[in-house]
């Protein structure tokens, strides 16, 4: 992780980048799509949802999806599919040992993000892990990427050469 990048996600969030430990995924052009965020904010705060979607467009596309119903369909998968149910699970435990490398908090404890392991209730949650794991990992996230309009296979970032054009006059 560099400067730049956390300028870019201070950009894409419209306010100061906190607590970011890494970049979880990137645009096709590289600007940040991911950040991998501590489990405890400086202030203090736990902070469950360790993989935080902030690319502008990956953002609106979820939003897009849960005003449609999406999570609707997806929490009925998962009452009527014990096979969805188990992988869904086994992404909810996947998620725990990836925060919890960077440290362990009490108040969240067995707490991961996006209404894992037993309800789908934040999009955005969902692939943001899915894009930091890998496809298969979560597939529920995988599912709301398929669905999406937006790919991280193709850039629409605003200016995606301005991160990296800026590190390079930095050096």
């Amino acid at each position: 992780m560099t400067a730049a990048d956390v300028r870019v996600v201070s950009e894409q969030l419209g306010r100061e980048a906190r607590d970011v430990v890494g970049i979880a995924a990137r645009c096709a052009c590289g600007n940040p799509t991911v950040v991998s965020t501590k489990p405890r904010l400086s202030n203090g705060t736990p902070f469950p949802t360790f993989y935080y979607l902030t690319h502008p467009a990956a953002t609106a596309e979820m939003s897009r999806l849960e005003a449609g119903q999406v999570m609707v369909e997806m929490n009925q998968r998962l009452a009527d599919g014990a096979e969805v149910r188990a992988q869904y699970a086994a992404a909810h435990e996947a998620f725990l040992a990836d925060r919890t490398a960077f440290g362990e908090v009490p108040e969240i404890d067995g707490i991961s993000a996006g209404g894992m392991p037993t309800r789908v209730k934040c999009l955005h949650a969902l692939a943001g892990h899915a894009l930091a794991a890998g496809e298969g990992v979560n597939p529920l996230g995988d599912e709301a990427l398929r669905r999406s309009a937006w790919s991280p296979e193709r850039c629409e970032c605003v200016d995606p050469g301005a991160a990296l054009r800026e590190e390079g006059s930095a050096a």
